[in-house]
């Protein structure tokens, strides 16, 4: 080949990268379950002694017990090894948030253990999410087992991450997968911190992460909506009969501690709600938690035929933000084009930044902004209304401007009036 045919031809492709190597074991061993208050003693002074940041995860029993508190707390750091604490038999792990004091905190995902770690008395000052950082740094999937194959190479199993674990005692394998969940946080975090340098990304992703300290769980209005099938109740009579009916069901779920879905599932409660039984003998058949807790369910029906019909919950609650963006043309074409601009300004530097368009600025307060703008139309107006809405320094410094613009090149209807 001469040099010229060499210079034409396809580059080579890249060799495929070597193979994931299983992660087994924990370097140190599996670590024996903290359940005593001497345990935990020890547990908080080794991890005082310690360096550095503490990798924190947490297991909860999500689909078997009612509530989503943990049931497995495990800690790492460099120096004071891993610890695996039951939170149950020592539900005040307030000395161990002493001895971790202003360490930063390490976990994945945060949002998924923050609520359930403060329960026990476990609260940060200053955090990393690796899972977080995944998604800021543009990684195709960011589960942990993925990042930690795509950062370090290792084949983190995951067969445990659903199972029960309030189960006692915990067996010797989970305990296994529990440990090496902690103990690849570290150095995940310091080979990411390196990458959202290298990108200019550092005050980005610190924002989200002191974001996230005084980030707790959302309160649902109407949590009962989401029974999923519900939608073919059509009157709101059926509609108050789910709602008793799923409030019947929490009630019984919190008494047995067990998952509502286990209970009963969500098309148990709409087939009770299409029949809308006034005796147990009215049931519908095809679950067996229909009979066992018949008098339970009978009773939520008779509770919502009681309502007086002007009580009766609406069929769908009024929210308070603006229309479908799909039906702007017709109600708002100038707001529908600006909006339209904004986005696809916006996903234009998502991709030259390889990082998802939500993470710079999520749908509802750019939607929210746009339907209701500021009363000036420029960069720090803007600015200020996204951040009212919630977004971050960084995302709406990104933001604004690009409103700025959509608002400039599709004025408002008056503006193009001459005036007399």
């Amino acid at each position: 080949m001469t040099d010229t045919e060499r210079s034409d031809a396809e580059p080579e492709a890249a060799p495929d990268p070597p193979p994931p190597v299983p992660l087994d074991a924990p370097a140190e061993g599996t670590p024996d379950v903290v359940d005593t208050e001497r345990g935990l003693t020890a547990a908080a002074e080794a991890i005082a002694a310690g360096e550095g940041p503490v990798a924190i995860d947490a297991e909860r029993a999500s689909g078997y017990r009612y509530g989503q508190r943990a049931y497995l707390v495990q800690v790492r750091r460099e120096g004071s090894g891993t610890w695996l604490i039951d939170p149950i038999a020592c539900p005040d792990l307030s000395p161990l948030d002493d001895a971790i004091g202003r360490a930063e905190w390490i976990l994945h995902a945060a949002t998924q253990d923050l609520a359930c770690l403060a329960e026990v008395g476990l609260r940060p000052r200053q955090l990393f999410d690796t899972e977080l950082a995944a998604r800021l740094l543009g990684l195709p999937r960011v589960g942990l087992a993925a990042v930690v194959e795509h950062y370090l190479g290792l084949a983190l199993a995951k067969e445990h991450s659903a199972v029960d674990w309030s189960t006692r005692p915990l067996p010797e394998p989970w305990l296994r997968y529990a440990a090496l969940d902690v103990e690849v946080l570290t150095d995940l975090r310091n080979l990411m911190g390196v990458d959202l340098a290298q990108q200019d990304k550092s005050e980005w992703a610190q924002q989200e992460f002191d974001a996230l300290l005084d980030w707790a769980p959302a309160e649902r209005s109407d949590p009962w909506r989401r029974t999923s099938g519900m939608n073919a109740i059509r009157s709101r009579r059926g509609i108050a009969v789910v709602r008793e009916l799923w409030y019947a069901r929490d009630d019984i779920a919190r008494e047995r501690d067990t998952s509502p879905g286990r209970v009963l599932p969500d098309a148990g409660l709409v087939a009770i709600a299409s029949e809308s039984p006034t005796t147990t003998a009215d049931l519908p058949s095809g679950h067996r938690a229909i009979q066992r807790y018949g008098r339970q369910w009978v009773a939520a029906v008779r509770r919502a035929n009681a309502i007086d019909e002007a009580d009766l919950p609406p069929r769908t609650l009024r929210s308070d933000g603006p229309p479908p963006a799909r039906s702007w043309a017709d109600k708002d074409p100038v707001a529908a084009a600006r909006l339209a601009d904004t986005r696809a300004e916006l996903t234009t530097f998502a991709q030259q930044h390889s990082i998802p368009v939500e993470n710079v600025c999520s749908p509802d307060p750019l939607r929210r902004v746009v339907w209701r703008p500021p009363s000036t139309p420029d960069e720090a107006s803007f600015a200020a209304a996204l951040r009212e809405h919630g977004v971050r320094r960084w995302q709406a410094g990104i933001v604004a401007p690009m409103l700025e613009r959509a608002f400039a090149a599709n004025p408002d209807a008056a503006a193009d009036t001459p005036q007399p």
